[in-house]
This record gives structure tokens, C-alpha cells and sequence, in this order.
């Protein structure tokens, strides 16, 4: 019966540029996972250990969650950034913009870099491809979408 429903079936072609309905991507949600780890990253560089037992524990509790944070929000950062990369942007996408791969897989390392390390320069250059990214994806777009951070 089933068999004869399918053949009994009419199918059409149908492609989307997107994986999913355009409009679901938006490089913010990256941003902000990126600037939730640099905001750990600096109140790590931050931290002072205090000479005390109860200070030491308060200290590496402190350090912990931080750094818990820190890796978890790159690791978001990362698998944002490589949604837009592997189901956004289309081979059209590339022809405008030559570096693309390369600037995606640069922003992907900076969050392995982020989440293993205590950099601020990391930071700062996860930030920066962030920013470039943001800027190519809504220039696709045809739209002039402000940068900007949450103070960080």
C-alpha cells in the first residue's frame, strides 16, 4: 500500500540557500559566547591567590567556575562560528570573499586557543575575527549591521 502511495506521488526539486529557513542565522550568538570567555579569561588574569586556607579555597573555587565558563563559552563561540561556516555561507560566498575559509578556520583555532589557554592576545584575536566575520556575514546580506560588544 505504501509502495503504492509513493508511486502515486508527485515530487518537486526544492533547494534553500541555508540549511535551515533564511533568517536563522546571525554571527551575534557567537559574538556573545566569545565575549563570555574573554570576560572569564580577564577576571582569571585577575584573580590573586591569598595566602590563607579559607582564601585558598574561596580562590580555587573562584578559578574553577571561571575557567568552566571560560571553556564552555569558547566551545560555543566555536561551534557557532562553524554553523555559519559549513551551512550558511555557499560557494557564491567564497568567490566574493577569498579569505573566507581561511578567516573561518583562523576564528575556529582562536577558540581552541581561548578555551585552552589564559591569553589575553587570544582573546583579543578571537574578538577581532569575530568582528570580521560579522562584518562578511551581513555584507552577504546587504545590510549594515553595527558592531558592537557588551563592554567587555
Amino acid at each position: 500500500m505504501l509502495k503504492k502511495l509513493i508511486s502515486k506521488a508527485v515530487v518537486t526539486d526544492a533547494e534553500a540557500h541555508c540549511d535551515g529557513p533564511c533568517g536563522i542565522y546571525d554571527p551575534a550568538s557567537a559574538r556573545i559566547a566569545a565575549e563570555a570567555a574573554v570576560s572569564m579569561t580577564r577576571k582569571i588574569l585577575d584573580l590573586s591567590e591569598p595566602s590563607d586556607a579559607a582564601g585558598k579555597l574561596a580562590y580555587n573555587n573562584t578559578l574553577a567556575r571561571y575557567i568552566s565558563i571560560k571553556e564552555e563559552q569558547a566551545q560555543i563561540a566555536k561551534d557557532e562560528l562553524l554553523i555559519l561556516w559549513t551551512d550558511y555561507f555557499k560557494p557564491p560566498h567564497l568567490e566574493a570573499y577569498p579569505n573566507l575559509h581561511d578567516t573561518f578556520w583562523k576564528a575556529a583555532k582562536l577558540c581552541s586557543a581561548v578555551k585552552t589557554e589564559i591569553s589575553a592576545q587570544h582573546c583579543d584575536e578571537l574578538m577581532d575575527a569575530v568582528k570580521e566575520i560579522h562584518e562578511i556575514f551581513w555584507k552577504t546580506k546587504n545590510r549594515d549591521i553595527a558592531w558592537y560588544t557588551a563592554g567587555i
